[in-house]
């Protein structure tokens, strides 16, 4: 049975991570996850993973230690090589290229096992562009990958051209793989029914997420004005917690916004029922998961161009990418999909399924046998 090592410091700050080990319940393959924690963290158990497979969850540095890159990364790996039999793994996993990936190339320059390592939006818009001591680091990581998980090939494209020197590029884009993130099933098992527009009524756009500058509320509320400026009538909700009372002050008196604190998901797929188009041009995402929860309830979507969801689908399929600085463009695109409403809203419903997590790990899965069988060497399981 096929043995993987998971290095993932995000375990506990996103859902996606228990999801993804949770989808690989009817796989024949061993699972260990280890997260490396700063001493005194809190763990709510609440937090806690209820997956088949084992997390080993280490307090190994010291919260001043994460302005120290190589420090905390060198006390993290005599860490994992105390708890971790390390040896006994056909393949490593590493869920980041800087954080994680560091030490998965630490590990197999030790102990010779090839690892696989994914691309986050932290690696590009924090380490790669504003760490320039560590981009060197950043491309050995790559380079001694067996394989790369982009989100979309737009992030793909942009980390390879921009950051990685042209010898070594076509070498790094063979080797990559684009694997979404997946969304709860509920959504799945709920879908919604394809949409048209109700001439009379107002257009009614929609946020779900934080309130915060990096997802450019404000933008947003821009481009609205701009198209009441055209003659629309537009309705606005936002739901979310307030991470940033500056942003919220911006929009909160503005007549056409209407705000509500977050909701589960049972509230929360009425909402997106009650609502036309999906709009989150993010200064930066990763993924984005809401995007495919508002597609699977027929919303057409408004996403950033470059970022973690852009190229999933071609444009003006379920929605299109848009400048996040710009709200002109922000509208113009708004007004495309109102053009071509209710084909985009069949499409969002007809393509959700995309994000299936059970499919998603078929997918590493086929990626951890390429690895092992490209390394030429035999199961330890």
């Amino acid at each position: 049975m096929l043995r993987i090592l998971h290095l993932n410091s995000f375990f506990y700050t996103s859902t996606v991570h228990k999801k993804l080990l949770e989808a690989f319940a009817d796989i024949p393959i061993t699972m260990t996850t280890y997260t490396p924690v700063p001493k005194g963290y809190f763990l709510d158990r609440d937090e806690g993973p209820s997956v088949l497979h084992s997390v080993v969850t280490s307090e190994c540095y010291n919260k001043l230690d994460r302005f120290a890159f190589h420090r905390k990364h060198m006390k993290i790996l005599g860490d994992i090589s105390r708890h971790i039999d390390i040896s006994s793994y056909d393949c490593i996993h590493a869920h980041s290229l800087f954080s994680n990936g560091s030490i998965a190339l630490k590990l197999k320059e030790i102990y010779d096992i090839p690892y696989i390592v994914a691309v986050r939006s932290t690696d590009i818009n924090l380490f790669f562009k504003n760490m320039l001591h560590l981009r060197n680091l950043g491309k050995r990581i790559l380079e001694n990958a067996s394989k790369i998980v982009f989100l979309s090939s737009a992030v793909r494209d942009f980390v390879i051209d921009t950051y990685i020197p042209s010898y070594l590029r076509e070498a790094l884009r063979t080797k990559s793989t684009i694997v979404p993130n997946g969304i709860d099933d509920f959504w799945l098992d709920n879908k919604g029914m394809p949409r048209t527009l109700a001439t009379d009524m107002p257009l009614r756009l929609l946020y779900v997420g934080r309130v915060c500058k990096r997802k450019n509320l404000v933008s947003t509320v821009k481009a609205i004005e701009l198209l009441q400026g055209r003659g629309f009538e537009v309705q606005y909700t936002v739901v979310g917690k307030i991470v940033d009372k500056a942003v919220f002050r911006r929009i909160q008196n503005k007549p056409f916004v209407n705000y509500h604190s977050p909701k589960g998901k049972e509230e929360l797929i009425e909402v997106y029922r009650e609502n036309d188009i999906f709009i989150m041009p993010s200064v930066t995402e990763t993924f984005g998961l809401v995007y495919p929860e508002a597609m699977s309830q027929g919303l057409p979507i408004i996403y950033t161009k470059g970022q973690g969801f852009d190229g999933q689908f071609s444009e003006g399929t379920v929605g299109y990418h848009v400048r996040s600085n710009d709200p002109r463009d922000i509208a113009d695109r708004t007004m495309d999909v109102v053009a071509q409403y209710e084909e985009i809203s069949k499409n969002c419903i007809d393509c959700v399924d995309k994000f299936n997590w059970k499919d998603i790990a078929k997918v590493y899965y086929s990626q951890y046998c390429d690895v092992i069988k490209g390394s030429g060497k035999r199961y330890k399981g």
